[in-house]
């Protein structure tokens, strides 16, 4: 048994991300769009970047009655965003992705995780779980996931890396979660799970640190050492430079000179489930759009 979405789904909607060149008419010519192929608009959200010139659009618009049918849909798209010079991408709400779940040894952001997708609160399958220790296998078992156990050190990485994106393909994983996973993942692996494009971010983690403060190993040990009075977390977009991928969603509990530094830990591991599990839904609806390193988050 795996475990899958089960919150009941509304109308099944498609949903267009789209990022090019600024000018007039464009939220006219996107809506105009839609409407001439028979879709009815649910949610339409659009930012322009002034400094930049670009002009971002996120569109959700019901697929009952739509004119093209599904399989038409991308293509469609693709040719609108060349037509205007830029990018798009579209998605269909009622086909969750498929999610692998990295952790270690902690098992907070794992569990809350699987509860939330077993209780239907994120719109995700997680058939996969890895870790480079077995002590969270029976939890990730006991929610239907296939645990793999694949320990790691500097000697075996390119191997295990190897293994890992293997059981990634097998699995037709198309997002990868690091839910406290105590290991960097490699240029050569991100190269292999992600295709490059600008906007293929595939893999989300969970740092104990309101970035950019405090990148790194141990930030509450480092925070306290400050005497900071808010401590956070940060769930980005990983990228080949350690703690400075796109930020998607942070979050921050107030400290105090009595908290000593497990107190930090325990409300920062709060501040954890809660960053990660935020922005993990926002991917999920697609509404994170990632441009000159940064994110968008039309929620």
């Amino acid at each position: 048994m795996q475990l899958r979405w089960t919150c009941g789904m509304s109308t099944p909607t498609a949903i267009l991300q789209l990022i090019c060149p600024d000018r007039p008419g464009l939220v006219s010519e996107l809506s105009g769009w839609v409407a001439a192929n028979g879709g009815n608009i649910r949610h339409a959200d659009h930012h322009t970047d002034v400094g930049a010139g670009l002009f971002l659009s996120r569109i959700e618009w019901l697929l009952e009655g739509f004119g093209l049918p599904r399989q038409a849909i991308t293509p469609a798209v693709a040719a609108l965003a060349e037509r205007l010079g830029g990018e798009g991408q579209v998605h269909f709400s009622d086909v969750p992705p498929r999610v692998a779940i990295f952790v270690s040894k902690q098992a907070h952001c794992l569990l809350d995780l699987l509860w939330r997708t077993k209780a239907g609160e994120l719109p995700m399958q997680v058939p996969l779980v890895i870790s480079n220790h077995s002590d969270l296998q029976v939890e990730a078992e006991a929610f239907g996931a296939q645990f793999e156990y694949l320990p790691i050190d500097q000697a075996t990485k390119a191997q295990v890396e190897a293994r890992q994106l293997q059981l990634l393909a097998e699995h037709r994983i198309e997002l990868v979660v690091l839910a406290k996973y105590m290991q960097v993942l490699s240029g050569d692996f991100l190269k292999g799970f992600q295709s490059g494009g600008p906007q293929d971010h595939r893999v989300i983690n969970i740092h104990h640190s309101f970035l950019p403060a405090f990148k790194g190993a141990q930030p509450y040990h480092r925070a306290w050492e400050r005497g900071v009075k808010l401590i956070g977390a940060t769930a980005h977009y990983v990228t080949e430079d350690l703690d400075d991928g796109p930020i998607i969603q942070q979050s921050t509990v107030a400290v105090s000179h009595r908290d000593e530094i497990d107190d930090l830990i325990r409300k920062g591991r709060d501040c954890e489930r809660l960053a990660l599990a935020r922005a993990l839904r926002l991917h999920l609806r697609r509404e994170v759009m990632v441009y000159r390193g940064r994110t968008a988050v039309f929620d």
